[in-house]
């Protein structure tokens, strides 16, 4: 299985995050992109390869253009003001405000987000926009006929919406290279999300479609973040009823709880006539993941990624969460080995 990474994650490098009520160091850190090339290269899955450059076109399939233009302009805006630090949103258009997209600099970076956990830095963009350029080229490896293949995307991007960032993510990767897939001739994409926390972007961006079919099991949003998604009666909407299925699950869960829930997703997928799967990897369900609330131990993963193979798709698999840093190398390559060894 091929695997595309960019050395760019490493520009960016959060200083804090607003969780708890604090600004706390970034669980959301390089490290986690580092130890899992580390696990790739020692157990030769296949070759590391660099992304080719698609430009923003694909991208604005899925983002619109004022968000990116914000988005790839901001950090400077942030210099231009005399700003010090990270640059983090104390502002949101709540439901008792109008959805206004201000003048000014923190006004309209609290309009295109929705959390105070995705701090913009000097390489903020950068990375994001090469995380993007990492899944479209393996999207690419797929769609020139290849089985599987690796997309070591960091920053994360499920949490990410049209126009929204939020939870550590700023371009949705699953949903640029989903609509890739479509844009070059597939008719039916599955999204299946295995992070811990609720994939709401991805959700968002595809609920009022037939196209891209999305399975997300994660920790139940009445308890967990992201909260205001990913509760088991959103269904889809309009022309994407029915092509969209939550999986919340208890804190405390397990691989036999998890495991019914991954199978009734697979049941899904294979129902729709997938022509293709991109699954939004996230390893955040270990039972030592400091930020998460499952139990999922070093070989469910194995087993994860042996389910995933039984549906018999091509199929993408792109880097999401993860925070138990130093395990996070063998739970990511785990789901991979478990997949090839099927």
């Amino acid at each position: 299985m091929l695997t595309y990474y960019s050395d760019d994650h490493h520009l960016h490098h959060g200083k804090c995050e607003l969780i708890d009520g604090q600004l706390m160091p970034c669980f959301e850190k390089p490290q986690r992109a580092d130890h899992i090339l580390a696990r790739v290269k020692q157990r030769q899955i296949g070759d590391v390869r660099a992304p080719k450059d698609f430009g923003l076109a694909p991208i604005e399939r899925i983002h619109s253009k004022a968000y990116l233009e914000f988005f790839e302009g901001a950090w400077a805006r942030w210099q231009e003001q005399g700003g010090k630090g990270d640059l983090l949103p104390f502002t949101w258009p709540a439901r008792t405000l109008r959805r206004m997209i201000p003048n000014d600099l923190h006004g309209q970076l609290g309009y295109y987000s929705f959390d105070g956990g995705a701090p913009i830095t000097a390489g903020t963009w950068q990375a994001a926009y090469s995380a993007a350029q990492v899944a479209l080229s393996a999207q690419q490896e797929i769609a020139n006929g290849a089985h599987s293949a690796f997309a070591l995307c960091r920053p994360p991007g499920h949490h990410a919406a049209g126009d929204v960032m939020g939870g550590y993510c700023y371009l949705n990767n699953a949903a640029i290279a989903a609509q890739a897939f479509l844009d070059q001739g597939r008719k039916k994409v599955a999204i299946l999300d295995v992070d811990y926390h609720h994939g709401n972007g991805t959700q968002d961006i595809f609920y009022q479609r037939s196209d891209v079919l999305f399975a997300s099991i994660h920790g139940d949003p009445a308890e967990e973040f992201p909260f205001f998604l990913g509760y088991a009666d959103e269904l889809g909407e309009g022309a994407g009823e029915g092509y969209n299925f939550n999986y919340p699950l208890p804190m405390g869960s397990s691989w036999d709880t998890w495991n019914a829930a991954l199978e009734q997703a697979c049941q899904r997928i294979a129902e729709y006539g997938a022509e293709v799967l991109v699954v939004s990897l996230g390893v955040d369900t270990y039972m030592e993941d400091p930020i998460s609330q499952f139990k999922l131990d070093s070989p469910d993963y194995l087993a994860m990624g042996r389910r995933i193979a039984a549906l018999g798709l091509p199929t993408l698999f792109i880097m999401e969460g993860g925070y138990a840093v130093e395990a996070i190398g063998v739970n990511a390559v785990n789901v991979l080995e478990g997949f090839e060894g099927a």
